[in-house]
Parts: structure tokens; C-alpha cells; sequence
């Protein structure tokens, strides 16, 4: 799981707003973190008015097959064993969006 990844992830049964169940999500974790846990934000088709949403075009190199959105939001880590399959990777410039997501999320 390698930042930048998109991969079809099982969280299992939801409490209150959490994502949950087999979906996309964003590997974010730093290249530093190997091991049984990796960083992710899972990716939803539903479209919200939030700032903190990052848009991802369906495209053979994300592996999408339908524009989605990153939940920055939903931040969580997760076993490595929660990782399905690989789909693909999103583009430089949507990687460059999280990021600075993130940054204001976390106050980094």
C-alpha cells in the first residue's frame, strides 16, 4: 500500500457516520509507515457541498469507474488486512489537493 493508491477496502458494519462496508479509499499514510497498519481516506460517489472533498475522475489510471470523492474527513488507519485489491492511483495534481487538505484538517 503505497500513498497515492487507491484500493478496494472492507471497514466492515458502520457506527453512527462512519464509512464502512467494501469501498475505494486513498492510501495516505507516509512511505515510513510498513506493517499491519496503513492510513486511509475512503472515497464515496455522493457528492456533498464540503470543502475538504477532493474529486477523483473515473479514469483506467485510478481504477474508478465512476467519478468519486475523497472523504478527508473520514481519516482513519486500518489493518493492512483490510485491503482487497489495488485499483490504480490518482493523479499528481488530485494527490497535491489531499495533501493540502489534510494539512488544514490535522493544523500541520
Amino acid at each position: 500500500m503505497t500513498p497515492g493508491d487507491v484500493w478496494i477496502i472492507d471497514l466492515g458494519t458502520p457506527i453512527g457516520v462512519e464509512s464502512a462496508f467494501r469501498r475505494p479509499a486513498l492510501i495516505v499514510g507516509s512511505p515510513r509507515m510498513r506493517g499491519p497498519l496503513a492510513l486511509v481516506c475512503p472515497l464515496t460517489t455522493t457528492m456533498r457541498d464540503y470543502p475538504w472533498r477532493v474529486e477523483v475522475e473515473s479514469s483506467p489510471t485510478s481504477g474508478l469507474s465512476q467519478t468519486s470523492y475523497v472523504q478527508v474527513e473520514h481519516l482513519r488507519s486500518i489493518s493492512s488486512a483490510r485491503g482487497v485489491a489495488r485499483l490504480g492511483r490518482i493523479d499528481a495534481a488530485g494527490w497535491h489537493r489531499v495533501r493540502g487538505v489534510l494539512r488544514i484538517l490535522l493544523d500541520l
